[in-house]
């Protein structure tokens, strides 16, 4: 149970913000939000199961409800009982489902905000396709054509073109600290998976949502973030010219704002 609390800079009797990650898994994704945040809130990092090399083998099949109940055993483990949750993606979808395993079992705990960003209600047909091109890649080049390709899905051509020496390095470090394929692979199939149910919609009626979305995201049409609020009925949508799929890590001032903005 790997994860860091970093303390609020100015008021120790701040509210908590956990950061979920997406597909990759690692809390070091939110490294551009800290900073900002740590001005008003406790910030809540934390590294997904499976996500790493000499990880164990992830349970099968492995579903979304592992993947939130590893983030309330965290909530747990760190005795917080209220909190916010900013999500990327898979991220947003473990907030999610942490809320209807909240309400299913009656827990004392409540999950003020959930800002999910470029989510889904369910799996878009030009998603699944991108996951099918990059499952190919792994199954049948490995590793390396796998990592090196995901900044297409990620981020615009021309932020690539300016930040390919800073991009070739994460990627380098990334491939020495792949994950088995079998983790890579069941992460993959939780999230093409999940759907927001009706039971989903009941956990969040009292909880805040603001949806974040970008027009440019290749992976993620921009269109279901609207599906998504839409689904669950209630809440703030965000909706930004640029910045594509990782829009935390391109834009990050704009995003930092919005979700500040929202929180405050």
């Amino acid at each position: 149970m790997h994860y860091q609390i970093h303390p609020c800079i100015h008021n120790p009797n701040a509210d908590y913000v956990v950061f979920s990650s997406g597909l990759g898994g690692h809390g070091a994704f939110w490294q551009p939000q800290l900073h900002a945040f740590q001005q008003h809130f406790h910030v809540v990092l934390y590294d997904q199961e499976g996500c790493h090399a000499g990880a164990a083998h992830l349970p099968q099949p492995y579903s979304m409800q592992h993947l939130a109940q590893q983030l309330l055993n965290i909530l747990f483990d760190a005795k917080i009982q209220t909190f916010h949750v900013v999500g990327h993606a898979l991220g947003g979808h473990i907030g999610i489902e942490l809320a209807r395993l909240i309400a299913q079992q009656n827990l004392p705990l409540i999950m003020k905000s959930l800002t999910p960003i470029n989510a889904w209600n369910e799996l878009d047909p030009h998603t699944q396709k991108c996951f099918q091109a990059r499952i190919s890649l792994l199954l049948n080049s490995g590793a390396e054509a796998y990592v090196r390709a995901q900044a297409l899905f990620l981020y615009p051509p021309q932020w690539i073109s300016e930040h390919i020496e800073q991009l070739s390095q994460a990627e380098n470090a990334q491939l020495a600290n792949f994950p088995l394929k079998e983790n890579v692979l069941a992460r993959l199939n939780a999230l093409q998976q999940f759907k927001v149910t009706q039971a989903h919609v009941d956990a969040l009626a009292n909880t805040r949502m603001h949806y974040v979305a970008n027009q440019d995201d290749f992976l993620v049409p921009v269109q279901k973030s609207t599906d998504l609020k839409q689904h669950i009925g209630h809440g703030e949508l965000s909706i930004f010219a640029e910045g594509a799929h990782a829009s935390t890590h391109t834009q990050t001032e704009i995003i930092n704002q919005a979700v500040l903005d929202f929180l405050l």
